[in-house]
This record gives C-alpha cells, sequence and structure tokens, in this order.
C-alpha cells in the first residue's frame, strides 16, 4: 500500500509499504477515504516535535480521518465490512487508573495516531484499529464530516470542561478548526460569544457562524473592545492558538471567577502569566487534553444536524499531494482553514 511520511522538516514522500494485517480477535482493517490536516501535524511537520515527542524519521502522521471496514477480527461486533466509519485516533488501555477514573484522554497507556513513540498516523490507504476506535456513521454523513468530527469533539469536550453555556459570555482566541469547533457547540449551548484571530478571513467565518463580535489583536486592542461590550467581562476564555499573547489577553478579559481554557498547543517550553492579576480574580486555569468521550456526541450533533462544522472545509487535496497540503496549512495561505486529504477512490466527499 501507498504511505505518506515525514522524512524530515518540512519534507514528505510517498512510500510504497506492506499493508497491515488483522492480528488480533478484535483489530479492524480499513481502508482510508480521507484525512484532515491538523495544526499539530503541522508542528510535526515543521518542527520534528510537539514538547517530549520528538519524531524518528520516516515516521507517518495524520489522526483525522474517516474510512471504509474492509475486514475485522473473528471477536468485532459493533462493525463489519463495508461499513464507514469515523476513527476515534486514541487508543485507550480501559485498565489503569486514569481509565477506572472515566480519564481516558490521559491512560497511563494511552497511543495515539500519528504520535511519535506511540503509533503511526493514518495518511495511508489502510490502517488497522481496535474495534472500540471505529465508530459507524449514517449514510447521510459524509466522510468529511466524520473526519471532521474529531477536532469537532475536542471543541465539545472543552465546552463541557468549562461553564454551563446558557447565557453564558465567554471569548475564543484563535478561530481556526479548534477555536471554530469550540464556537459551535458554545453557541449551541445558547453562549454570546466573543473571537479574535490574526487572520480576517477566519474571523469572517465566525461571525457567519453566529459570533456576536470578532476582532484582529493584529489590529486593535481586543480587549478594551470586548470589555466596551461586556463592562462585567467573560465567564470563560478559550486559548485556542498557542500564543503568549492570547494567554495574556485572556486574563485581562476574564471576571473574577472566570475559567481559562488551554487548548492551544504551544511550540514554546514555558506560559507565564502576572500572578497578581491571576490572584486577585482569583482565576482558575484548566488544561484540555485532546478529548474524553466526546466522539459519539460529536457524530450525533453532525447527524441531528445541530452543528454543521462542512464549512470548515476550505481545500481539498489528492493523497499524492499531500505535502502542498501541508505547506497551504503551514503558511495560512489562501484562506485555509481545513485542508482535507482524499485517500480513496474519487466519490462523495
Amino acid at each position: 500500500m501507498k504511505t505518506v511520511r515525514l522524512t524530515g522538516l518540512r519534507q514528505m514522500a510517498v512510500a510504497e509499504v506492506a499493508t497491515p494485517c488483522i492480528e488480533g480477535p478484535r483489530d479492524v482493517l480499513l481502508r482510508m477515504q480521507c484525512v484532515g490536516v491538523c495544526g499539530s501535524d503541522v508542528h510535526y511537520y515543521t518542527t520534528g516535535r510537539i514538547g517530549s515527542q520528538v519524531v524518528q524519521y520516516p515516521f507517518a502522521v495524520g489522526h483525522e480521518g474517516a474510512a471504509l471496514v474492509e475486514a475485522v477480527g473473528a471477536d468485532v461486533r459493533r462493525v463489519r465490512p463495508g461499513d464507514r466509519v469515523a476513527i476515534e485516533p486514541a487508543v485507550s488501555c480501559h485498565a489503569c487508573d486514569q481509565c477506572l477514573a472515566g480519564r481516558e484522554n490521559t491512560c497511563r497507556r494511552l497511543r495515539f495516531l500519528g504520535c511519535p513513540g506511540q503509533m503511526a498516523g493514518c495518511l495511508s490507504e489502510y490502517l488497522v484499529m481496535p474495534e472500540q476506535c471505529c465508530y459507524p456513521i449514517p449514510a447521510t454523513m459524509s466522510f468529511e464530516e466524520a473526519a471532521l468530527a474529531e477536532p469537532l469533539s475536542i471543541g465539545l469536550y472543552a465546552v463541557e470542561r468549562s461553564v454551563p453555556m446558557a447565557g453564558a459570555k465567554i471569548g475564543i482566541l484563535g478561530l481556526g478548526p479548534i477555536g471554530l469547533s469550540v464556537l459551535l457547540p458554545a453557541l449551541a449551548g445558547g453562549a454570546t460569544v466573543y473571537g479574535t484571530d490574526l487572520l480576517d478571513e477566519r474571523c469572517r467565518l465566525a461571525r457567519q457562524q453566529g459570533a456576536a463580535w470578532t476582532g484582529n489583536p493584529g489590529r486593535e486592542d481586543v480587549v478594551a473592545a470586548i470589555e466596551e461590550r461586556e463592562p462585567l467581562l467573560l465567564d470563560a476564555v478559550f486559548e485556542c492558538c498557542g500564543r503568549q499573547e492570547a494567554l495574556d489577553q485572556a486574563l485581562g478579559l476574564l471576571r473574577p471567577g472566570g475559567r481559562l481554557m488551554l487548548i492551544g498547543i504551544p511550540e514554546f517550553d514555558r506560559y507565564s502569566f502576572p500572578a497578581d492579576v491571576a490572584r486577585r480574580k482569583e482565576l482558575c486555569l484548566q488544561n484540555v487534553r485532546r478529548q474524553n468521550r466526546c466522539l459519539q456526541k460529536a457524530l450525533d450533533a453532525i447527524a441531528a444536524g445541530a452543528i454543521r462544522p462542512q464549512f470548515m472545509v476550505t481545500h481539498r487535496y489528492a493523497f499524492d499531494r499531500t505535502q502542498d497540503a501541508f505547506n497551504l496549512v503551514e503558511r495560512y495561505g489562501d484562506g485555509v482553514v481545513k485542508a482535507m486529504i482524499a485517500v480513496g477512490a474519487p466519490g462523495r466527499p
């Protein structure tokens, strides 16, 4: 089969490798149909690492995927050949203290698609995953929507971990795919949303989806602009871009007792914040680690039409042009929000 692998910094190559085989009774062989390019994939592409996770070349990334079931192990009951599925990229052990406490996203033995030292990614024609990671999708749902359910599930999880949305005033700093994936469930839950991004097109998209106000921090004092509209400030702020200046803005935007949700992946090792402000406001800082048990919720919301994420797909690329997609996303070119790689034969997106 063909796979696309990182071979160096900003280098990728298509390679022929052996097609994976079903080895365990609960394994599922998947024929990949599409893969979304995530910002974390691009981190590995441009820097070769995220924190302590360092790429050993060659290595395949990719974790936002949808597929057709090709074959199943003897004990698989959840899916059968021909089923269309969304892929949960996290493989938890379900036996450690974290899993037993309902924290499968911080499993002690967690393996994640496209994460160095854990599992190769899904930028391949075929992939084997355990049954637990294969979520059937209805015939009315496209493969692209199924792949979008993965980042959307992170937004859903972050919203669940923050504050009750009904009547809440929230900020989203960074309106890329994750910020927009927070926006949609927040609006569905009844929040008033203020958003910021350095790219005007992303601000426009957020307003189209229902954001009350958006601004560009490169051109205006967004803290002052939001405070003018919300003198009591915001109940929660979602930092979705991994930038120090966004964290500084968040502390200025939060009301006393507010909650800062840290979702963005920074390329640096340490954040800093003014202790006096955080202490006097008694702010709560909550990190968000991917998602936990929210993929089915995301799929259900899409299937019901309660959340419509398809607008995020702005660019589509053939499998052999994967590097072009990564280059576009890295430079934020041509108004890109989500680039989608078509791995399977041409057909319904």
